[in-house]
């Protein structure tokens, strides 16, 4: 049976030449970074250049500003803890603002400080995820120590007015953060242009390996460490570099560099292609991403009728690999607190699917999708109303 992969968003492939670049660094070139014979020197250049490739990707000034972590999701926790701990060490504040529909990376670690002292403010969003402007602004207290929204949300794919964020963040000389995991390799980002003070990625969002991300520091911006144990990453984030995996990141950031916008275009056809096949065959659905801010590659649909989670397994018997939302959360049976956000009803919210497209994506593999999906719906709904 033919398998169709359409969950990009949980993560990628490796690209066959970040699997090639890695390959000397788990083999004979095994070197620890820190080390100042040839082994190590080896090793330093390599994490060196990587560092370049991922600057040059985000826009940086300097390569200096990026810091290898072991995930997105630790970038997430060293730029809210690390920031905050040091603002209220110095007296400055212990309020936050974020949104209601935030990764749980950002949300959690928001938690985890209110049972320290801190105050956090969940911004609420509109139908399809978006903040309003004027409510950042009447958020903002003399307490605020940072500003942490992300720029493109991993369930429906809507887009976060982050420069106007970021104008506010600069207005009030509010440090702003931003989870960029789902948009990084997919849009244009230029932190200077944007100006964020800090941006979290993950390799594994852009054909690169799981277990390394990166936390953009803009120069200037402190905040506590979050890892002891060593003078790594420049003070500021101990242990020994994963190599293999830094160098995969790197090369993965240079591809992606030279073709973000060959590789939204192609996102958008497919995306296009397949919204207009569903519609076509299939009645009531609806669309959670936002209708004009919306990243490439994400459409999540509600089925009315349907239990998605069922249907997962329903498209997975098929060859059709999907999502209900963020695999961070595959399992609960909690509604996705996203979909929740937006003021979908529970039903609609159960019946929720999330269509990722990626690189890999083929017109062939759409057209699939859009023959089978429509039966299986039909089968489904006759059972749910019996």
């Amino acid at each position: 049976m033919q398998r169709i992969y359409l969950d990009y968003n949980a993560t990628t492939p490796l690209r066959t030449e970040v699997r090639d670049a890695m390959m000397p660094y788990l083999t004979e070139a095994f070197g620890n970074g820190s080390s100042i014979h040839a082994y190590g020197r080896e090793a330093r250049n390599a994490i060196d250049t990587a560092r370049e490739q991922v600057a040059e990707l985000i826009g940086a000034k300097s390569p200096s500003e990026i810091v290898f972590t072991g995930s997105g999701t630790e970038a997430d926790n060293h730029a809210i803890k690390g920031l905050s701990d040091l603002q209220k060490s110095r007296g400055e504040g212990n309020h936050i603002i974020t949104s209601s529909v935030e990764h749980h990376a950002v949300l959690h670690t928001c938690q985890y400080l209110e049972q320290r002292g801190f105050e956090t403010t969940y911004l609420p969003v509109d139908r399809y995820g978006r903040i309003d402007i004027e409510q950042l602004k009447s958020a903002v207290r003399d307490t605020t120590v940072l500003i942490s929204i992300m720029h493109v949300n991993n369930e429906n794919g809507t887009i976060q007015p982050l420069e106007e964020i970021c104008q506010i963040g600069m207005e009030q000389e509010i440090p702003v953060h931003t989870d960029a995991v789902q948009s990084v390799g997919k849009l244009d980002l230029n932190v200077q242009e944007i100006g964020v003070n800090l941006l979290s990625l993950s390799a594994h969002k852009i054909y690169a390996p799981k277990g390394i991300g990166v936390l953009y520091i803009r120069r200037g911006t402190r905040l506590a460490n979050l890892v002891h144990g060593g003078s790594h990453e420049r003070n500021r984030r101990a242990g020994s570099e994963n190599v293999p995996a830094i160098v995969g990141l790197g090369v993965a950031a240079e591809l992606a560099n030279k073709d973000t916008e060959e590789y939204a275009l192609h996102l958008d056809k497919m995306t296009q292609r397949l919204r207009d096949g569903l519609d076509a065959n299939i009645d009531k659905l609806h669309y959670n991403g936002h209708p004009d801010h919306c990243a490439p590659g994400t459409l999540n649909v509600s089925f009315e009728s349907v239990e998605g989670e069922s249907l997962i397994l329903r498209l997975d018997m098929e060859g059709i690999c999907v999502s209900t939302g963020s695999a961070c959360t595959s399992g609960s049976m909690e509604p996705s607190h996203v979909l929740a956000a937006l003021g979908l009803p529970p039903r609609l919210a159960q019946g929720t699917v999330r269509f990722s497209l990626g690189r890999n994506t083929t017109v062939q593999e759409i057209d699939t999708v859009i023959s089978k999906l429509p039966n299986v719906i039909k089968q489904m709904r006759s059972l749910y109303r019996s």
